[in-house]
């Protein structure tokens, strides 16, 4: 089997490093590093950059954050170091961080380096070479969301893990969070959405279904599978936004970008994971295995997939206002203001057919 679907590419220009400081600091930090590094950048940039490392056969990941002002809180490298290293005795699918700095004379800014796991990380389609029929994506699928449940299911009470985050009182400081971002992204041809966020404000269940660690970014393009045996997922990247908080908030954010089969045009333009072949499960499909496996009722999830589809439209929103602003010329970035006002419609329509 070879499938690639991970390859690296030359830096950008804009977010090249100086390989000099990065050659120092990581001889420094970690052991047995010879001769000079090479460095290649991993596809995707639209939040955190990564890079790949090599030493001969020796290979590192860097993960460091985007040029220009961000908003508050966002892109923390060393929070994110933190709660892999915290995670990592109790989830096994972590990978390992071998250094961390928070020198900004080295690259200008934080970051840090973990080791690399092979594997095969699935984007935008399915390669034929996985050999994988109807049931074979049905198993992937299940095991994507077993995955899921079983960081759910791990002991937050932990003391590395238990200052992760603040946990009660998690969706009330959601809402009115990503409310904030929201209104100070916006940009001149933005549709400033009131509605939207009035009826999340409303809706916004009293408490929470359980306090646990969530992944918060959890989607297909963030796990890795076994080369050996892709079914076996044996590693969970992107830990930049977990936290302590609601689990079906954790879903509702993964469903943000569950495109599947029948969804309109525009949304099919979204999908950066084959979420739509045949044998993956529905947006519904995924939530009734999802309880059926973690036991927690789900008959009001109406509120985390529109709180899901509002937190994604902020994202891409904070990103378009960057490139309005001059602070990143990534051409991807330009159809962004628009993307986020479709997401504003999608997010009304799912409101209109809610029965909460």
């Amino acid at each position: 089997m070879s499938v690639t679907a991970d390859e690296t590419r030359e830096v950008r220009e804009e977010d090249r490093l100086d390989l000099v400081a990065v050659d120092a600091f990581l001889k420094q930090h970690i052991a047995d590093l010879h001769g000079a590094p090479t460095i290649r950048q991993f596809p995707g940039g639209a939040s955190n950059l990564t890079y790949l490392i090599r030493y001969g056969e020796r290979e590192l990941v860097l993960r460091r954050p985007p040029a220009g002002v961000k908003a508050k809180s966002a892109h923390d490298m060393l929070r994110e170091a933190r709660v892999m290293a915290a995670l990592k005795p109790c989830y096994p699918h972590v990978p390992s961080i071998l250094a961390r700095c928070d020198d900004a004379g080295v690259l200008g800014s934080d970051f840090y380096v973990m080791e690399r796991l092979r594997g095969i990380i699935l984007r935008r389609e399915l390669p034929p070479a996985l050999g994988l029929d109807q049931a074979g994506v049905r198993q992937l699928c299940h095991g994507f969301i077993d995955r899921l449940v079983e960081l759910h299911q791990v002991d937050a009470s932990r003391p590395e893990l238990a200052a992760l985050g603040k946990g009660e009182g998690y969706i009330a400081r959601q809402v009115a969070g990503w409310s904030e971002r929201w209104r100070k992204a916006l940009t001149d041809d933005s549709v400033a959405c009131e509605d939207v966020l009035a009826w999340l404000a409303q809706q916004q269940p009293a408490g929470e279904t359980a306090i646990c660690v969530i992944h918060n970014d959890y989607r297909f393009d963030n796990v890795v599978l076994d080369p050996a045996n892709p079914l076996d997922i044996v590693g969970v990247l992107d830990w930049e936004m977990a936290t302590l908080g609601d689990p079906l908030m954790d879903l509702g954010g993964s469903l943000a970008y569950w495109v599947q089969a029948d969804d309109d045009a525009v949304f099919q333009s979204f999908r950066r994971q084959p979420s739509h072949v045949p044998g993956m499960l529905s947006r519904r499909e995924v939530v009734e295995y999802y309880s059926e496996r973690s036991g927690w009722r789900v008959d009001r999830f109406d509120f985390y997939e529109v709180f899901g589809l509002f937190r994604l439209m902020v994202i891409i929103q904070q990103i378009y206002r960057r490139f309005v602003l001059g602070q990143t010329h990534n051409p991807q970035f330009a159809g962004f203001g628009q993307a986020a006002v479709y997401l504003g419609q999608r997010c009304r329509r799912l409101i209109a057919a809610s029965r909460l």
